[in-house]
């Protein structure tokens, strides 16, 4: 009894992450389109609004990419210990990962690993 107490408690915190990271995700993207679109109709729209556009909908993509796959690895690790989901979270995170070095590297135009450019 007591274990399916402790399993569905932690379904519900696995589907409240998840939650949140799409929510961070669709958050993100209503606020760079909304800012974006004000920029344009301000007639104040140039390529910095819309590197700024990418930039915002690209952290947000990035953080909720990071709370999805702290779900995955907390659904992993205490809801289904097998070899067989170990092998399917280690794929998800090595796709996810890539994807979020692929953002990171389109929004400051670097790898993670090179010094940061002056704006001067």
């Amino acid at each position: 009894m007591e274990q399916d107490v402790v399993h569905a408690v932690l379904q519900v915190a696995i589907s409240a992450i998840e939650l949140v990271g799409v929510a961070v995700v669709v958050v993100a993207a209503a606020v760079a389109t909304i800012t974006y679109v004000r920029a344009s109709f301000a007639g104040t729209g140039s390529s910095g609004d819309f590197q700024a556009f990418r930039a915002t909908l690209g952290r947000g993509i990035l953080l909720g990419l990071e709370f999805l796959i702290a779900a995955d690895i907390i659904r992993t690790v205490t809801l289904t210990p097998t070899l067989d989901s170990l092998l399917v979270l280690a794929g998800i995170v090595v796709v996810r990962t890539f994807l979020s070095l692929s953002l990171q590297v389109e929004i400051e135009g670097r790898w993670p690993w090179q010094p940061a450019r002056n704006k001067s």
